[in-house]
């Protein structure tokens, strides 16, 4: 990919939109065929147990489901981005936990009520069959992760020490599989729909890992990733070129982040995502970063000729969702990074709104003034912080951005910075009546 200007093509079908068809005609078709299972295969010996088989079912699907969202397929990604992908996980992983608890539930009050005798001991002798152990203890593992995935808790934890935990969820997807080997019922009734659903569950976990394991080190394989320079930008920034073999066949875009290792340098548990802070261009990638942790920090310690291993590119912030002539590219503090990246790749009529406290606070901003003159394109350096002075510094007001965008609801729309900017700028458009189509915003999510 070079970073010449990219016409404006307009698909029939919106990319995101296309996505979101496949994925929900997957869901609803074995959405379907699960129902029919359910419904032909008979019922429980009471019928508590045949709510507890309901569960149990969707319980998988939905195991798919999430399996599928976080396998990083780069037809999905590029499409959806990693940000909703994620997003989607999350929720849809507080619905497997509900529908397991239900499950579980069911299953002891059903044999409770069969035997006639009380949940406890009911429950203890189920945990005497290694078939249902086997069930309790992948439920565990879900309960936990569910856990430790609720916000309050999720950011007193490190990425590293979440990462890790969340590792056990292959283990609870290993006993979950054994445990419907050894008691699924449903799925057995013919021989079609054994090989129906084992077959399904073939591909998801195939997907997974050709998504997560090899295409990664495919790659990292084929181009062998080297840092070539690091460049100090600011005290706190730094800019890392990384080089390779054949990287014009690497599939990055403007815009796109990559998950970066640095074994030689970090242990190797120790990955961060950053941002192409440059258009690629066939010969180098660049991230460029500021040091708000220990790995970030340590960038600008990478001797030359380090060993980089690179996960991705990733996301859906890029041109391939641009539908409109005109584009503007609104960044906050180091999320100049893709955006200066876009405006290197984009066409057309360009405005860029930069906000940043002080002059001193605006990362790369030489090389964003020279690429706004080449291109003609307006920059805007925004400074102040939000609120202060009177009247309150409020650049991204409705008002103000419609003072410095006249046209913003013809526009394509990028935006990134701080949640907390993105959240403003996002309503501000609502309130502009800029099409939610024309809006793209990144939204950083790590899964």
């Amino acid at each position: 990919m070079t970073a010449a200007g990219q016409r404006l093509t307009r698909a029939a079908v919106p990319p995101s939109t296309l996505a979101l068809w496949a994925l929900g005609t997957f869901l609803v078709v074995n959405l379907l065929i699960v129902e029919a299972l359910f419904l032909t295969s008979g019922t429980g010996k009471n019928p508590e147990l045949t709510v507890a088989k309901f569960f149990g079912l969707h319980a998988a699907l939905l195991m798919m489901l999430q399996l599928l969202l976080v396998a990083r397929l780069p037809w999905l990604d590029r499409r959806l981005g990693m940000d909703r992908l994620t997003s989607w996980h999350r929720w849809v992983g507080f619905a497997l936990l509900w529908t397991i608890v239900l499950h579980a539930v069911q299953i002891v009050f059903g044999y409770a009520t069969l035997d006639r005798t009380s949940m406890v001991r009911t429950f203890l002798a189920l945990a005497g069959v290694p078939a249902s152990l086997l069930g309790m203890c992948a439920a565990a593992v879900i309960i936990a992760m569910a856990t430790v995935s609720i916000r309050a808790i999720r950011r007193r934890l490190s990425y590293e020490v979440w990462h890790a935990l969340h590792i056990l969820l292959y283990v609870a997807l290993m006993l979950a599989l054994t445990h419907q080997f050894l008691e699924g019922t449903t799925f057995t009734v013919t021989p079609l729909s054994t090989a129906y659903w084992w077959t399904l569950w073939a591909l998801v976990i195939g997907a997974l890992v050709v998504g997560r394991i090899v295409v990664p080190l495919r790659r990292n394989a084929y181009h062998r990733f080297r840092v070539a320079a690091v460049v100090p930008e600011s005290p706190k920034v730094t800019s890392v070129y990384v080089t390779g073999r054949n990287l014009d066949r690497l599939p990055a875009r403007a815009g796109q982040f990559c998950i970066w290792r640095f074994p030689g340098h970090n242990h190797w548990w120790q990955a961060n995502p950053f941002s192409l802070s440059a258009a690629p261009d066939g010969r180098s990638l660049r991230l460029t970063a500021k040091a708000v942790g220990t790995t970030s920090a340590g960038l600008r310690e990478l001797p030359v000729g380090t060993r980089v291993f690179v996960e991705g590119p990733y996301g859906a912030f890029t041109t391939l969702h641009r539908s409109r002539p005109g584009t503007l590219l609104i960044a906050g503090g180091v999320g100049i990074t893709p955006i200066r990246a876009l405006l290197e790749e984009l066409d057309g009529s360009i405005v860029v709104l930069y906000r940043v406290p002080t002059v001193n606070d605006a990362v790369l901003l030489n090389e964003l003034q020279s690429l706004a003159r080449g291109r003609g394109a307006q920059l805007h350096l925004l400074t102040g912080r939000t609120g202060e002075g009177s009247p309150p510094n409020t650049p991204f007001a409705p008002q103000n951005l419609y003072s410095l965008v006249p046209d913003i609801a013809e526009r394509d729309v990028y935006v990134c910075g701080p949640p907390a900017m993105t959240e403003a700028v996002e309503e501000s458009l609502r309130a502009l009546n800029v099409p939610r189509g024309q809006i793209h915003a990144e939204k950083f999510g790590f899964a």
